[in-house]
């Protein structure tokens, strides 16, 4: 088995609408009483702030008496986006030798990892970077921010740009040489900032008519040359798979 230095390719994913076919946080509301939330707590969303949001809805929900086992329950009936399963069915036979997997999510770590467990794949996954989630002694989730930063683009509480620029630079420094290609999987704004680090060589793949695709579209045509990766839309990921595959066969 190659070390982790000999990979050649590393590959970003993000979650919500790219791995899992629904906003996980939209779906954690199907626990609720009724499965609604009431307006009161609805009314209490700021833009860009919507981590702070979500602890707000976790609080309730366990005041509510939701449990840790309904929560996951719920996480774990989320459907994969169209041929996600085969293309990380593909990279979990391939990463031995070819692929770093990393995950990056403005989700949480307990949404992500429910699902990656219960779906069998959390093996693919080299790393995981997303808001921390952990239950208290009382059995409440308490959702945590992932860091701060500077970045007007993205939310308060996770700029991917940042994730990935410093995990690329790291994992540099650590093999001691950069990798072949980089590759980034997404669908939202918010994956169009990481994407923006991408040099001529790597490849970006947004689902295909989603927030990033239209970002990366509006840029190319309004300032030609900023964003630099090729860039491959898909709609279902076994197009991304079929992209991987021929790169591997140069």
């Amino acid at each position: 088995m190659a070390s982790n230095s000999s990979k050649r390719f590393l590959i970003f994913f993000d979650f919500d609408e790219t791995i899992v076919d629904e906003t996980s946080d939209d779906q954690v509301v199907l626990a609720a009483p009724g499965q609604h939330l009431p307006s009161w707590l609805k009314d209490t969303y700021q833009p860009g702030r919507y981590n702070e949001y979500m602890q707000r809805v976790l609080a309730y929900l366990w005041e509510q008496d939701v449990t840790e086992s309904d929560l996951r329950g719920v996480m774990e009936k989320i459907p994969a986006t169209p041929g996600m399963l085969t293309l990380l069915q593909f990279l979990r036979v391939r990463r031995a030798q070819d692929f770093e997997v990393v995950l990056v999510s403005d989700s949480n770590t307990f949404f992500i990892e429910s699902w990656l467990r219960h779906t069998g794949v959390r093996q693919v996954f080299h790393r995981i970077f997303s808001n921390p989630a952990t239950f208290n002694r009382n059995g409440q989730l308490i959702l945590r921010p992932f860091h701060s930063h500077d970045c007007p683009r993205c939310p308060v509480n996770m700029c991917k740009q940042a994730v990935v620029r410093d995990y690329v630079t790291h994992r540099t420094q650590e093999r001691g040489r950069p990798f072949q290609r980089v590759f980034y999987v997404g669908d939202g704004a918010n994956d169009f900032c990481p994407a923006l680090t991408l040099g001529a060589r790597d490849v970006a793949f947004p689902r295909k008519n989603f927030p990033m695709h239209r970002l990366i579209t509006e840029t190319h045509e309004a300032t030609p040359g900023v964003f630099k990766a090729v860039t491959v839309p898909w709609t279902n990921a076994e197009e991304v798979a079929a992209h991987l595959k021929k790169l591997l066969a140069e």
